[in-house]
Parts: C-alpha cells; structure tokens; sequence
C-alpha cells in the first residue's frame, strides 16, 4: 500500500514526516505565466526548500531531462550527507515517462482501492475528474512519473504476483504554508486573467493579448521583467503578512503627492532595464551581438540612476535598502568599461564589435592604414598601368579579405579562351563580373608590408570583447540582483499608479480574523465600465454569518458582490491597495469559485457535471474555515427541486461544521429554499438581499445589500428589459401566480377557440374531398378513422 503525495498541487494541509514519495515533472511552460530568470531561480529554489521542509518526503523522483537551476538543487540536496532529517532518495526516470497521454492512461487505469470494482469506466472517469484537475498539466505528468516508480518498486506488493498493480489508498495534495489556493476557474470567472485574440489581422501569429481583466488595468510596468513579475504575484498570492505589507509600504510612499516626481522619474529609468539574463547567456556562448553591448550599457546606467535615486529615499523601507546597497559600484565599473571600449555607432553599422580609439595602439594604425588604402590604391594602380600592355585601358588594385591585394583589369575583346588570360608577369587568380584578377610583385608586396589587415583587427577587437566579456561574467551576480529589485521596483510603482488613478486604499492585515470585512467596496473592473457603482460593504467574521445567503431580482448585482468579494480578498493578498474606503482581510488560505460553468465538448461531461465535480466538489472536499467560497447560481443546471436540494445538502454540510465552517456567499433565485425553510436556522447562517423597489409597472434597481430576503425574482421584468411580448409576459405571470397560490393551470380561452376553429375547417375539408360515387368508399371505415378523432378534437 502507498500513498501519494504531488508537489505541484495546492491545498492547506500539510503531511506528517515522512508521509509520501514525491514527483517533479520535467520543466514545462505554462501558458499566459512568465518570470524573470533571476526571480525564477530564486523562487524556485525556495520552493524547492520549502517542500522538503514542509512535506519531507522519503524520495524524490524526477525527470532526468532538467534544466540548469533544477541540475544545481539536485546536485546541493544530493551533496548534504549530514541533513536533517535525513535527506530523500533521489531518483531519476527517463523523461518519456513524465509523458502527458501516458500519464493519463496510468492515471485511468490504476488500481485504486477506493473505487468500487463494480464501478464502470465512464464512472471512474467521472469520479476521478472531481478529484484530480486534468487541465493541469504539471500534476498530471507529476502523477504519471510518480506512479511508474511506485510500479517499478512495487511497494507494498512485492511478495505478489507481477500482473497485481501497486494499490492506491488515496490522492492527497499538498500546498505550500504561505500560499493561498487559487484554481483556474476561478482566475477566468474573476477575470482576474483573460486572453483574446489580437485585433489586428497582422499580429494574430504572435499570440493572444490580455483583454479587460485584473491583471490588465493594473499591468502598468515599464519594463517586461516587471509585468513578469506582476504576474508571478499574481499566481501566488501570499499569506506572508511581513511580505504583503513590505510591498504596501512601497506602494503607500509613492502615493504621497510631494512623491510623485520621484515615482515618475524611476518608472522612466526602468522603461531602459533590458533583457539581461539573455545577454548573460549569449556571453557564456559567445554569441553576443552588437546592439548587446548598448543595452547592456543603458540598463547599468538606468541601474545607477535607480541606486542614486533609491539612495536619498528613506531607508527605511527595505526595497530603497536594498536597492542603494546592492546596486554596487561593480555596476559603474561595468558602465565605466563599456563606455570606454565600445564604439556603439560603428558596431551597429559594421554588425559586429568595434573599439573607440586610443584603446590599442596596433589596432588604431591598423585602421588608419585602412582608412588610407584608397587613395594609396589608386596610385598603385596608376603605376601598374603604365608597365601594362597598352591596349589595357585601365585597371584597379583592390582589397579581398582572406585574399589579399589583387590588381584587376576590363576583360579584352581578345580575350576569349582561358589561354588568353595569361599575361607575362602577373599570376591569373580568377574571373568575376568580366574581370579579370592577378598577383602581381606590387600586390605581393602589398601582402607582406600590410598584410590582411580586416582580419588583423577583426581578430584583435574580438579578443578586447572576449576580456570585456569576461569582466562583465565576473560581475554577473550583480546584474541578476539589479533585475530582481528593478523588476519588484516597477511592479509597486505600477500598482502605486493604479491606486492614484483609481481611488484605491490600503488594506489591513488580521490574523486574528478569520474572514474579510469591507467597507464600501468597489468591482475594479465593473466601476470602469458602468456610469455609476454602488459601493457595497461585506463582512464575514468570527462565528456569526458565515454562511450568506444572497436573494434578489435578476440582474440586482448579485454576481457582480459575490465577484467584488473575491477580487478585493485577491487583491490584498497580492500585496496592491483595493477599491475600497475600508478593508481588513483575516487569515485566508485559498478562494472557491462557482460563478460560471466552463463547459467543454471534449470533457465529456454535461455542465451540471462540471458545476459539481470541477467546482463544487472542490469546494466541498478542500474548503476549510479559512477559505472562502463564491457560489452563484448552483442547481440551475438540473431539474429545479433536485437542483434545490443539492443546494440544500452542500449548504447544511457546511452548516453542520460549526465554528469551522468556511466563509460562503451564496447567491441564487430558489426563493423555496427559503420559504420551505431548508436550512437551519442559527448564528452562522445570515440571508442577504439586493434593495429594489416597484414604481408602477416598472421595478428599480438600488444595486444595494441589505439584510432580508428577497419576495419575487421579477423575471417578467428582465423579460420585459429583453424585449418579450406583453402577451407572453401576462400570460407567464398568470401561470406563476396560480403556481404559487397551488390553483390548477387553465389553458388559455382565446387559444382554445383558435383550435377548435382549426378542426373544424380540418373536419369541413375532409368531407369536401370525400367522393360519393367511388365504388370502393367504406363510409363506416371513413366516420370510424377520420370523422370521430376529429369531432372528439372538437368537443
């Protein structure tokens, strides 16, 4: 028997010692998610660290494909012979068997215990689908690597015949302490991220662009390792309280308005941070180009300007510490050697590296021979022409690097067969464009007084790159930390711009609380599209009102509070100020979602499905008192009582929790759940509802929570707003009401004489059409099958 443990799944708990062997997949890209290399490394790295830790599995087992960063922690764990506790077996299976459809296969046809052997495979599908997220490519492949070693060890089976499969008692996944559990339904319902296709015919090829989202009205970075880095925060929201209000401090300074200059300055100077982890890189190679090296001088320089700037800031606030202590004068030695050395105008017209002058006296009368050949040329020719047979009419003496100095002539009429080409005194070369080339004793002396003088510089300004190359390697570290701080640097500053633009506040940090309280929130997203918001304020807190049930009319604002809830929590818990006058976020470990249904052909599974076993299911399985979970709509997908009572059962399970029942905020129309009193009454449970008032025939919208419950959806006033004919809304109204008061639904009178007039014309045109005088016509065959039926329709 084995258990299984995941690294790249998040939930809060954690395992005991020793509980679990652990599976890395291979490095894979995830779409729509950058980071920058130095914030990569580092970040994956305490990562790293923080699994063992946290989790201290027994082995860890790995693609032996990996990359450099994943190579050096491998290679330091391996090294660490003394750790405590003892260090895990590291084990290295081909990278085949971290294959995504493989994978799968193994994930579908493994022997699991906790299925029922009468279970068909459409249903074991189903009920793994609700346990294990398929669309996340990283555990899958993590799940099928870590289930080829359990197989090839055999554990707990080993004594067993070969075709008995190691059994599985159980998935359980793991998330780091300080991380906060977030999936991807609920990143693309909250639109916290959202990619469309490009607008333009011409740039569709080069990918998709961020639409109207979170992360786009807050994206104002300069440089791109700083929206790379946005958006790693993004998908690690934190429950680091020293972290979160590290990055609030930042973005609270340049708020202030004598600090707006200053924020203004900086986000200038990063526009200049380039791609130095790139550039490193191409150094290693040796494949630097020629615009590198001034990049490379303005992002040092940019550096610089940022450590001066950072330097008369308050040191106070770590980031300026940081950023005027380690920005070190190895940066200006940097600059200073670039400076000097490249000629950044003739490296890009040549295409590759050149020296100022005064660097190297050879390489300096090198080029002023160069710079001299043509003129020189020319008189050499002039002489070489006048010892030349006269019916020549001119001639030249040209430079070939590699070559050397030939001296070339027309081709004469005469000239016809290569016979002809040989001229006495001079060596033939070849023929090129009706010219033709030869050595002569000037050009030979040419080569040996001057020599190949493009190469002789070539060569000895690409050996001055190779030291100059080799002294920025030495300073590389430094280079990789001005990225780092510059990147989190332009992310505060764009956050920072963002809340001054927006009118956003600082939220405090609680962990005493366990839930959220807001005062007068905003959706970030919604007050930017509508004419006017109404703010709304939530609290959940504490043992009362954990649980809030949200009624109203269609088209209230329900989604849209359940939405702003969310968006504010994620909001602070990334570190940004949040649309709200007041905002104080408890301990939350990880947000639910089921807002919308992701529906999909190639799932297989109805959208009813999908709400329980992508959406609900999660909630229900993982949620703690912790967490807070957003449902809007559920049980609309079914039939309506059973939708009803499924609605009913998820919220009495939670109810039945007591104080550690997580903080849920329902919005629906089962107005029954109510009324029939489903759930029971007590402390936790608080019903809310949208403010709205009747004028006449017409319903108005405050968009405003309150406490109560809501006493109709108004439907055929939506209906109305949709266009629907008044006909078909009266009628609709009337069934509803009998409906409610339990009366019997009478079809409607004008509609039943339009019918019967119908069948009697039908009963009219079949007698018109009967022929008397045919032989064969049975009349009691005729009444029996076309007469009665009708007349019965009739009646």
């Amino acid at each position: 028997m084995a258990s299984v443990g995941v690294i790249p799944g998040r939930t809060p708990q954690s395992p005991g010692p020793g509980a679990a062997s652990a599976g890395f997949p291979s490095p894979a890209p995830v779409p729509g998610r950058g980071e920058t290399e130095a914030e990569e490394e580092n970040e994956q790295e305490l990562a790293e660290v923080f699994v063992l830790d946290e989790i201290n599995p027994r082995s860890i087992v790995t693609s032996a494909k990996q990359d450099e960063n994943m190579t050096r922690f491998l290679g330091k764990l391996a090294s660490q012979e003394h750790r405590e506790p003892k260090r895990p077996e590291i084990v290295f299976l081909p990278s085949v068997d971290f294959g995504l459809e493989i994978s799968k296969q193994r994930l579908l046809s493994g022997n699991y215990a906790f299925i029922p052997d009468s279970t068909t495979a459409t249903e074991k599908i189903l009920f793994l689908s609700s346990i294990i997220p398929f669309d996340c490519v990283l555990t899958v492949r993590a799940l099928g690597g870590l289930l080829k070693f359990l197989g090839r060890r055999r554990i707990g089976i080993e004594l067993e015949d070969y075709n008995v499969s190691v059994p599985i008692l159980g998935f359980k996944k793991f998330v780091l302490t300080h991380l906060v559990s977030i999936d991807q339904d609920t990143y693309s319902v909250l639109q916290i991220f959202k990619s469309e296709s490009h607008p333009s015919v011409y740039k569709v090829a080069s990918g998709l662009k961020e639409g109207l989202s979170l992360f786009g009205i807050l994206n104002r970075c300069r440089c791109k390792w700083g929206e790379k880095l946005l958006r790693l925060w993004f998908t690690r929201p934190t429950q680091d309280l020293g972290e979160l209000n590290s990055r609030l401090d930042v973005i609270q300074f340049f708020l202030l308005p004598q600090n707006l200059d200053i924020a203004q300055m900086l986000h200038r100077l990063l526009s200049h941070i380039k791609n130095v982890p790139l550039i490193l890189k191409r150094m290693k190679l040796s494949h630097t180009k020629a615009s590198d090296w001034q990049v490379l001088y303005k992002t040092v320089y940019s550096a610089l300007g940022l450590r001066d700037a950072c330097r008369s800031l308050p040191q106070s606030i770590q980031l300026f510490q940081d950023i005027a202590q380690e920005f070190s004068d190895d940066l200006h030695h940097i600059a200073s050697l670039i400076g000097k050395v490249v000629d950044f105008e003739g490296s890009l017209a040549e295409n590759r590296f050149t020296v100022l002058p005064n660097i190297d006296p050879d390489i300096d009368e090198k080029k002023r021979r160069l710079m001299g050949l043509p003129s020189f040329l020319t008189e050499v020719a002039r002489k070489e022409l006048e010892n030349l047979d006269s019916r020549i009419p001119s001639c030249s003496v040209i430079y070939i690097p590699l070559i050397g100095f030939l001296l070339s002539i027309p081709r004469l009429p005469s000239m016809a067969e290569a016979s002809d080409f040989e001229i006495e005194g001079l060596d033939f070369m070849f023929l090129s464009e009706e010219k033709l080339h030869y050595r002569s004793a000037r050009t030979k002396e040419l080569d040996v007084l001057l020599g190949d003088l493009h190469c002789d510089i070539r060569d000895q300004e690409t050996l001055l790159m190779y030291q100059l190359q080799c002294q920025v390697l030495a300073r590389a570290s430094v280079l990789t930390r001005v990225l780092d701080l510059a990147s989190r640097l332009d992310v505060l500053l764009a956050l920072a711009s963002a809340a001054r633009d927006y009118g956003y506040s600082r939220p405090r940090y609680s962990p005493q609380l366990l839930g959220v309280r807001i005062q007068n929130g905003r959706h970030p997203l919604m007050e930017l599209c509508a004419r006017t918001f109404v703010p709304n304020s939530a609290e959940c807190g504490g043992d009362r009102g954990r649980v809030k049930v949200i009624t109203g009319p269609n088209s209230s604002g329900k989604s849209i509070y359940l939405k702003q809830v969310g968006l504010i929590t994620f909001m602070a818990l990334v570190g940004s100020f949040v649309p709200a006058e007041e905002a104080e976020i408890g301990a939350v470990d990880a947000i639910f979602t089921r807002i919308h249904s992701c529906e999909s052909i190639s799932l297989g599974l109805s959208t009813f499905m999908i709400d329980l076993n992508q959406q609900v299911a999660k909630a229900v399985n993982n949620a703690t008192k912790q967490s807070l979970v957003l449902i809007d709509e559920f049980g609309k997908g079914t039939n309506t009582v059973d939708g009803l009572a499924l609605l009913a059962a998820v919220l009495r399970h939670w109810l039945a929790l007591g104080p550690v029942c997580p903080h849920i905020f329902v919005a629906t129309n089962f107005l029954s759940l109510v009324q029939l009193q489903l759930l029971p009454q007590g402390p936790l449970l608080q019903y809310l509802t949208m403010e709205t008032c009747e004028d006449g025939d017409d319903l108005v919208f405050f968009y405003q929570v309150c406490e109560g419950i809501a006493k109709a959806s108004h439907a055929s006033h939506t209906a109305a707003q949709a266009g629907l004919p008044d006909q078909l809304l009266t009628r609709g109204k009337e069934v509803s009401d009998l409906i409610r008061s339990g009366k019997p639904i009478k079809p409607v009178r004008e509609l039943l004489k339009e019918k019967q007039m119908e069948n009697c014309q039908t009963l009219v045109d079949k007698f018109l059409k009967l022929d008397l005088e045919d032989p064969d016509l049975d009349l009691d065959l005729f009444m029996s099958q076309e007469v009665l039926p009708a007349a019965s329709a009739i009646l």
